[in-house]
């Protein structure tokens, strides 16, 4: 049976970078991997941003649209009966930053894909640089994403981290720093995981204090959800910087599995969570790009802008409050731009990029 993996992950979470990594380790060892790009907008650009990675033995797919979940899960099914016979081994699955997990399930649960594809792991990346004031639909969102997973990656992690010890076992001292410890059954198959961590080191520094926020702003958000479900570090987090994941690291992931959890379900329309307007074929110069996009991003007359990003202008461009990335095109793509947020104004975006094309 061909292994599909889910990789979740709130808006601007590092899913596509995660990827990118997942998958090179992945044909590194013998798999024959397709990346299937599966979301809801008009035009994705990480279809661009993940070229390099295709050969014989990684291939991306896509589904797109933008008519409703019904219709989208049915081209998801036909998809992936489509790609049955094609000989890969494994499935990485990117949905869009809005997605009902179980349409996931219910779809591979069905006839015929259940004779030939097996769900692997649901992996979620989280931003470690949270941000509280998260609307209530934008953190259901992250919960609802993030209740089933095998594993918590967290991405955009400061630098510095104390490595806890594994030669003390202390449980009771542990807990009271509000670390789950000890073993414990991860519901898949009767799995069993291990964590000890001794509190002789305890998390004071900037990456453990970034690992202790963020897990207290997404289990908040699980409570709300009306979900029993808690993470903790380290058993339910890999919490590293990704340019030092490690052949161990990648293995564990393979096989973090999933949950099965129950939570208060609600719908959610991207209009109430966060918008994705697209411009194409606007043409400027690099430098008058940028200012746009930055004035752009702090213009509340705009709505809450998120993020930016795309290509145009000769740049490749991916803008947040937290980061701003303008690089020179390595290839020439075709030029669009997209401004993610929430309570996007359409006429006032729309003026920064006058004469684009609109999608």
């Amino acid at each position: 049976m061909i292994t599909i993996d889910l990789i979740t992950g709130f808006l601007g979470s590092g899913k596509t970078t995660f990827i990118e990594k997942y998958a090179r380790w992945l044909v590194a060892k013998g798999e024959r991997v397709c990346i299937l790009e599966n979301d809801y907008g008009a035009i994705n650009i990480d279809r661009v941003l993940l070229q390099d990675l295709l050969g014989p033995n990684c291939e991306l797919e896509m589904v797109v649209g933008g008519d409703g979940a019904e219709a989208h899960q049915r081209r998801f099914r036909t998809k992936l009966i489509s790609m049955a016979m094609l000989g890969y081994t494994r499935v990485l699955v990117e949905p869009s930053g809005i997605y009902d997990i179980d349409e996931f399930f219910d779809s591979l649960y069905e006839e015929p894909l259940d004779r030939w594809y097996e769900v692997g792991s649901v992996l979620t990346i989280v931003d470690a640089r949270l941000d509280p004031g998260l609307s209530p639909a934008s953190r259901y969102l992250l919960a609802s994403e993030a209740a089933g997973a095998g594993k918590i990656i967290l991405s955009k992690l400061p630098v510095t981290l104390s490595t806890p010890k594994h030669d003390k076992v202390r449980p009771e001292a542990n807990r009271t720093a509000g670390i789950d410890t000890g073993r414990r059954n991860d519901r898949r198959q009767g799995a069993m995981t291990a964590a000890v961590v001794d509190i002789d080191q305890p998390p004071t520094d900037a990456k453990n204090d970034a690992v202790a926020q963020t897990l207290a702003i997404l289990n908040q958000a699980m409570e709300e959800l009306q979900c029993t479900r808690r993470f903790a570090y380290p058993d339910d987090v890999l919490a590293k910087p990704w340019d030092q994941l490690e052949d161990s690291d990648f293995q564990m992931l393979e096989a973090a599995g999933y949950r099965h959890v129950s939570f208060l379900k609600k719908a959610v329309a991207e209009e109430d969570a966060y918008q994705s307007l697209f411009y194409m074929h606007y043409e400027t110069t690099p430098e008058d790009l940028q200012a746009r996009v930055l004035k752009l991003l702090a213009d509340p007359a705009a709505g809450h802008v998120l993020r930016i990003k795309g290509f145009s202008s000769g740049l490749e461009l991916n803008v947040t409050k937290d980061e701003r990335h303008f690089r020179p095109l390595s290839v020439p793509t075709e030029d669009v731009i997209i401004v993610i947020g929430e309570g996007l104004r359409k006429d006032i975006v729309a003026g920064y990029f006058p004469g684009a094309v609109t999608v």
